[in-house]
């Protein structure tokens, strides 16, 4: 557990322990929040065998069923199996999150990619039943020069050429994207007898001497990442304050990187790159980037720990690929695993 005077953060599950997962409980005198309630299995390249895949993903679910007993609110940073669970996937014999409790979600309607939109309405569903939906609103956005002017304006040398091609390219699939969120149905906020639904991208709230506050939506990943956008959490009380970022993997996006600098909180929760990837879906230049990003959260803010796990735990070789990582930033970095005294799963194996 994590303590920062009166703000508890308590590590549920995470791919150190061996299920995607990344699931938290903060605790203030004032509010309690459980954090993205999902797990998957472990992709096929995990040295485990499938049926201990699953036994791995039912014990975290039934953890984080334990854990949402306790707590007021559900934060749910986006749309991936990994981070939030349909009522009717909640194991047999664990609790049901989502029963009176107000569910904080990114916003369905808008900065989200086509599976989110359609899983997210799935879930909606299973909570609200069909009435929930209402006519399209506006969509607000800035071009990503004034978005992103740190990433955009990174020397990336001989790879520039193809930067460029690639952002242009997102930018066709955002503007699509956008045709989407103008015209289709949009979920609305509502509340049954059983839960109450709000969309919190970009609020804040105030809980006695606690201050909630939810960013914008933000790439999950690099610029205009086909993984869509996922919704990063602030919680503050009498001085200190806690960062969880959801899946920024790394981060790899400068401006992130320098969003939680300017925050520079006490500790912080951060998804770290998924090296599993590296060669296939993740090249050097992005890895390098999330490095580069790291080393400079760690030279120029306070925070400590940083629990450095989720998309970085999931092969053998992370400490290798991020070694100036941990090089600098010594006992301040760790995984959830390591944070409650237990050896990341997948440095047992052989």
């Amino acid at each position: 557990m994590i303590i920062l005077n009166e703000i508890k953060i308590k590590p549920i599950f995470f791919d150190s322990m061996g299920a995607k997962c990344s699931s938290v409980l903060i605790e203030t005198p004032d509010i309690r929040i459980l954090v993205d309630p999902g797990a998957a299995g472990m992709q096929r390249s995990y040295p485990l065998p499938p049926e201990e895949k699953e036994r791995l993903r039912l014990e975290a679910l039934k953890r984080i069923g334990v854990a949402s007993e306790s707590c007021d609110f559900i934060f749910i940073s986006h749309y991936h199996y990994d981070h939030h669970t349909l009522p009717s996937n909640i194991p047999e014999g664990v609790a049901n999150f989502y029963m009176n409790k107000t569910i904080w979600a990114k916003d369905p309607n808008r900065y989200i990619n086509h599976s989110q939109w359609r899983r997210a309405r799935k879930f909606f569903e299973e909570l609200g039943g069909e009435g929930i939906y209402i006519k399209p609103g506006e969509v607000y956005y800035k071009p990503i020069e004034e978005e992103l002017p740190f990433a955009l304006s990174r020397d990336y040398g001989d790879y520039t050429q193809r930067k460029r091609e690639l952002l242009k390219k997102g930018e066709m699939w955002f503007k699509k994207l956008l045709t989407v969120w103008q015209t289709e149905s949009w979920v609305k906020e509502f509340s049954t007898p059983d839960c109450t639904v709000e969309f919190i991208d970009g609020r804040e709230y105030n809980f006695g001497s606690t201050k909630i506050r939810f960013t914008e939506p933000l790439f999950h990943g690099i610029e205009y990442d086909r993984v869509g956008w996922v919704v990063s959490l602030v919680v503050e009380r009498n001085g200190k304050k806690f960062i969880y970022s959801s899946d920024l993997q790394g981060p790899q996006i400068e401006d992130y990187a320098e969003w939680i600098i300017d925050e520079n909180p006490d500790a912080m929760v951060l998804d770290g790159p998924a090296t599993y990837l590296f060669g296939y879906m993740m090249n050097r230049i992005n890895l390098n980037r999330a490095i580069d990003n790291i080393m400079e959260i760690l030279k120029r803010t306070k925070t400590n720990p940083i629990i450095y796990d989720h998309h970085l735990l999931r092969e053998r070789r992370y400490k290798e690929r991020l070694s100036r990582v941990y090089e600098e930033g010594k006992s301040r970095v760790l995984t959830a695993a390591e944070l409650l005294g237990k050896e990341p799963l997948i440095l047992t194996m052989v």
